[in-house]
């Protein structure tokens, strides 16, 4: 671990030093001994951090703490693990004890990770020893969208990150960003550093600054005597990311701010780089951290535990490629709970039956369709392990109900059973629907365009006749990968952007039976009211995209003896055991609904065969 001051302009010493304040000698009024005490609070946090709250900073949290009081602008790459939100959650409660007035927003890539920092202030709070910090807070309350918490005079909000209209109501002193890495590059630019440019007490300032110069004019008062008004700050925390994401451009603006002689601004700026071999070695279960190190790829590991900026992903899908083929956050098309009316989409899964945590995902992918650019965008995505048939029969048919299918595809293994269960189910009769097959082979490419003919003769939509359930065979693999590829190459197939601004209050108010389904293994979304399981079920569906893209980026292709290509996870990988194993069912779906795609959009250019039917007269004899 290296420590490197730059170049950069050192704030101002707002407080006096310890070795100042030693020097205070005999009775001091009452407002210079407050004033005293409170210098002494801020140079002091691990002392101020355990006589408020009962808790002992490790040295590293002591000097982020401090750093994030003294800086402008800090950047915390930190190891997955390294207590960034405990660590981040003591300097909001020190920062709202110690500033009253301040208002201090939380943000994340989800609501649900944001409110983990809200959280572990509540958290500390209750601690044993924590009965000053206790005392200091005025008000807690939850809402479906804020949690806010009052200290004194001080604010502390965690909002949701998609509703930017309602962030732009809010005028923040703090901006507390976890997970920097997954925050919309629109949503910083547009949102984020508006906060940080609008002082606060403009009129006040006004004021002062008149006066000042007045004084000044008169010899009352010297140019460097001014008052210093503090800035605004920006606290973004986040593991490392790959070196063509925003957050590696963000980190080089940084160290260039630090580094170079000619400073911009006045604004001060601190990265603090963490990987998990400067962390104490009891802060690290390290049964997890070698569990970690097996479960992972190695440029995985290097990134959230390493803390380093890698380059590309080394499997067959490129991470590079496939962030090209993500939408700008934005733009449309954003993730949807509800699909469009007049919009049609494809939808693919791969059953699993087991009910255990540590089997594989029942995964399923929703794409909408694009005919006039022949292009499908991934908008809807859902992978859970270890829960019962009929909650995955409940959410196909919530998929079936919500968004306008026009063919469904399945794999062959496990897939004839999952639809004899769904049509059996009583939640399908009650709905009087019935998945009906189309048995085309679709295996010899001599043989295509006679199996669009045929399928396209047999597809009914109304009648639910337009599933199709794939085989694996080694010579199919080999064929749709190559295709999800070239899709890649030629942006032929999307991942939905983040929904946010206008795209996040229509997805926030569709009208779903959100208590019916489960997306998440959690109690904690359980217990939420609808118009926060909601919330969550919007965001989570971000994070499927990024599940999915991770999953394509983890497979490998090899070759036999024999010449026979497979599509695999990486070996270390495949002997994963236990619910946090590594996946490829998401990729899988994937697989299967970009095939279902091009057969659909080919369907469709495919003329329908004249069937002309014959009666052939019987002769008695």
């Amino acid at each position: 671990m290296s420590w490197i001051e730059g170049t950069q302009n050192r704030p101002p010493r707002r407080c006096r030093s310890n070795e100042e304040l030693k020097k205070i000698e005999g009775f001091i009024e009452e407002r210079e001994a407050k004033l005293a005490l409170y210098e002494f609070l801020r140079n002091n946090m691990t002392f101020t951090a355990e006589l408020m709250m009962g808790i002992k900073l490790f040295p590293f949290q002591h000097m982020a703490v401090k750093s994030m009081f003294e800086t402008d602008y800090f950047l915390g790459v930190w190891s997955r693990g390294m207590s960034k939100s405990f660590t981040t959650g003591v300097f909001a409660a020190l920062d709202a004890i110690l500033n009253q007035g301040v208002e201090i927003g939380i943000l994340s890539k989800s609501f649900r990770q944001a409110k983990m920092i809200f959280k572990k202030i509540e958290d500390i709070s209750m601690h044993p020893d924590a009965g000053l910090f206790k005392q200091c807070i005025t008000k807690v309350s939850k809402s479906n969208d804020e949690w806010l918490m009052e200290i004194g005079t001080s604010r502390i909000r965690a909002l949701p990150l998609g509703d930017g209209e309602k962030l732009r109501g809010f005028r923040f002193h703090r901006i507390i960003i976890d997970e920097f890495l997954l925050m919309p590059e629109r949503i910083y630019n547009e949102v984020i550093v508006p906060f940080l440019s609008v002082v606060t007490n403009p009129t006040q300032r006004d004021d002062l600054y008149k006066l000042e110069n007045k004084l000044i004019k008169e010899g009352q008062m010297e140019e460097k005597q001014r008052h210093i008004w503090p800035n605004n700050k920006l606290i973004a925390l986040s593991s490392a990311s790959y070196k063509f994401e925003y957050l590696y451009k963000l980190y080089q603006q940084f160290e260039l701010s630090i580094t170079r002689k000619e400073q911009k601004d006045k604004a001060s700026r601190c990265i603090m780089h963490f990987s998990y071999d400067c962390a104490p070695t009891q802060l690290y279960d390290q049964n997890l951290l070698n569990q970690a190190k097996t479960t992972m790829s190695t440029s995985q590991f290097e990134r959230e535990f390493g803390a380093v900026f890698t380059d590309d992903s080394a499997g067959y899908f490129k991470t590079s490629k496939m962030a090209l083929c993500t939408v700008p956050d934005g733009e449309s098309p954003s993730v949807e709970i509800k699909g469009d009316a007049d919009a049609e989409y494809i939808l693919a899964f791969d059953p699993s039956w087991s009910q255990t945590e540590s089997s594989d995902d029942f995964a399923i992918q929703i794409l909408k369709l694009n005919e006039e650019q022949q292009r499908a965008t991934l908008v809807h995505s859902y992978a859970l392990a270890g829960t019962s048939l009929k909650h995955h029969i409940r959410y196909f048919l919530y998929c079936l109900q919500n968004f306008n299918i026009t063919a469904v595809c399945g794999d062959y293994n496990g897939g004839v059973q999952f639809l004899q269960a769904c049509n059996e189910s009583e939640m399908f009769k009650q709905k009087k629907i019935k998945l009906r097959q189309i048995e085309v082979p679709f295996d010899k490419p001599e043989e295509y365009q006679a199996n669009l003919t045929t399928f396209k003769n047999e597809y009914n939509k109304g009648d639910y006749k337009h599933v199709i359930l794939r085989k694996p065979t080694s010579g199919w693999i080999r064929q749709a990968n190559e295709l999800l590829q070239a899709n890649f190459d030629h942006r032929r197939v999307m991942f939905a952007s983040q929904a946010i601004n206008e795209q996040y209050v229509a997805q926030k108010n569709k009208s779903i039976p959100i208590e019916e389904i489960m997306f998440l293994r959690s109690k904690d979304v359980e217990k939420q009211s609808s118009g926060a399981k909601q919330i969550d079920f919007i965001e989570h569906q971000s994070d499927m995209m990024s599940l999915t893209k991770n999953e394509c980026a983890l497979i490998q292709i090899t070759s036999t003896a024999q010449g026979t290509q497979t599509f695999d996870l990486p070996s270390n990988l495949r002997r994963q055991t236990g619910p946090d194993k590594a996946r490829k069912d998401s990729y899988s779906a994937l697989l299967l609904a970009n095939w279902m795609t091009k057969i659909y959009f080919d369907s469709k250019k495919q003329p329908k065969s004249n069937i002309i039917e014959t009666f052939e007269p019987m002769f008695v004899n």
